[in-house]
């Protein structure tokens, strides 16, 4: 087991690495790829918003990370060249913000326009792009500016059981693998993945441990069926949320397989430690294997409490243990 000192060192090291370097003859260099993938991260992780006050208005694209996954928010801002990555002093949850009007018409809204989002999110980032092209219209005056953004302001309420317009295109019903990877890309759902997924090791049945992966959303529900349609996995729907979920070993093993070489933030080293134990499990006795998985789920937890500042400093981290 690494200790806490050589394990954030570890981390460091992981996180300035270059993702474009570590998977250069594994992910593709189109930057295609990059504007798909980007996009599920938005859609899960994303977030729009423009307000005013006394005539003034701001726009705002935020995508919002653990400080300890700088790494993809930096990642973001390379690629699409504007935008400021920024960690609050308490290093807890880093943000990527694209505040500039002309940035967000010439850089972001090409993307979202080519590559729809497929949540819930798809509203908002409308009338956003709406907001946006109004205050970016030089014919328009300040006045007539701020009362139309005026009225779009009015309709920020998300209407019930509303669905990406992308879905159209499969008449907003998802019964197959080929209906589910007609509207949703790979990329896509890396992204996503990136943002909403979870690989983890827990108990079960109180005496051993198993692998699990798990993405969970409180709207959505569309778009969690074509995620369990493309990784064959299990929809379930939940009190107050869906989810798609599995511990099942074969169903473990098409994950790690679709997944491999696909991840550009820290959620690759995640990914990597967990498929990796779940290959080497079957090398040590009963007896042995609680142990080692017990100890990989320690180190996995680990990593997840380091928080960074900026310059990739490790500011803050707790310790935790299973024992």
């Amino acid at each position: 087991m690494m200790s806490t000192r050589g394990l954030s060192a570890w981390i460091k090291k992981f996180s300035t690495i270059n993702p474009s370097e570590t998977t250069r003859e594994t992910l593709s260099k189109d930057s295609n790829w990059f504007e798909q993938w980007l996009v599920g991260i938005i859609d899960g992780d994303g977030s729009f918003t423009f307000t005013g006050t006394n005539g003034k208005w701001s726009l705002e694209l935020k995508v919002r990370q653990s400080s300890y996954n700088l790494r993809l928010l930096y990642h973001i801002k390379s690629m699409i060249g504007v935008g400021t990555v920024y960690v609050p002093k308490n290093g807890r949850t880093a943000r990527y913000r694209l505040r500039n009007v002309e940035h967000i018409v010439l850089y972001l809204i090409p993307i979202l326009d080519k590559y729809s989002l497929l949540t819930s999110k798809y509203y908002n980032y409308d009338l956003f792009k709406q907001a946006a092209l109004i205050l970016h219209n030089k014919n328009l005056s300040g006045k007539e500016k701020d009362a139309k953004l005026t009225i779009l302001n009015t309709q920020k309420t998300l209407p019930n059981n509303y669905i990406s317009p992308r879905w159209r295109i499969v008449n907003d019903i998802v019964s197959s693998k080929t209906d589910a990877s007609i509207v949703m890309s790979k990329p896509w759902l890396v992204g996503f993945t990136e943002a909403e997924g979870s690989f983890f090791i827990g108990k079960k049945g109180g005496n051993r441990y198993v692998h699990y992966f798990v993405i969970t959303q409180k709207l959505d529900k569309m778009v969690l069926i074509a995620i369990s349609q493309i990784l064959e996995i299990p929809f379930n729907v939940h009190k107050t949320y869906f989810a798609v979920e599995t511990s099942k070993s074969s169903r473990i093993i098409n994950i790690i397989n679709y997944y491999t070489n696909s991840m550009k933030g820290m959620k690759s080293l995640e990914f990597r430690i967990w498929s990796r134990s779940f290959k080497k499990r079957e090398k040590y006795p009963a007896s042995e294997r609680y142990e080692y998985l017990a100890k990989i789920q320690d180190q996995m937890r680990n990593i997840r409490s380091i928080r960074m500042n900026e310059n990739y400093q490790v500011i803050h981290h707790k310790f935790k243990s299973s024992k």
